[in-house]
């Protein structure tokens, strides 16, 4: 994955991430990913490119359990979220549907770096400022689902969940 890190603060919920007056007119994430952050910036969406990094603070994620949210971001064409943390229930629903949540320090990453990330190996290389972040490598069953693309194409080829 490669692509424009676009830095937002630390705490950003789920209705930041989409805002709840949207869901009420579509259920379509694709229809909702112009709306993306619009709360906190309501140019971002539009400044999104397919395969751009969302590099967030702690926290990312929090507040309620919208399945929009993961799902109206990987809309908008972001290939992976960076975050030092993770709200568990948004986790879990963004590994569902196969959209990358990276667990890191994104301190040190400015507002348009270009990242290049290698899942594999475990790294995030910032072209920006030459220098490799590691990051908290995912557990193996999650993993599994994540490289089928999701819980369902998961199912749908090994008829089982991991274990």
């Amino acid at each position: 994955m490669k692509g424009t890190a676009h830095k937002i603060g630390d705490d950003i919920n789920t209705d930041y991430i989409i805002a709840g007056k949207h869901k009420r007119d579509t259920f379509d994430a694709a229809l909702m990913a112009p709306h993306l952050f619009e709360d906190l910036d309501p140019g971002l969406a539009s400044r999104i490119k397919p395969g751009d990094i969302i590099v967030a603070g702690k926290n990312f994620g929090c507040g309620s359990s919208r399945e929009a949210a993961p799902m109206v971001i990987q809309a908008a064409g972001v290939s992976a979220v960076l975050a030092p943390s993770f709200a568990r229930i948004f986790f879990r629903n963004a590994i569902n549907i196969g959209l990358p949540l990276l667990q890191c320090d994104t301190s040190a990453i400015d507002d348009g770096d270009l990242l290049e990330i290698d899942i594999a190996g475990g790294v995030i290389r910032d072209k920006t400022h030459k220098k490799d972040i590691s990051f908290k490598k995912l557990p193996e069953a999650m993993s599994a689902i994540f490289r089928e693309g999701g819980l369902v194409p998961y199912l749908k080829k090994h008829k089982q969940f991991p274990v």
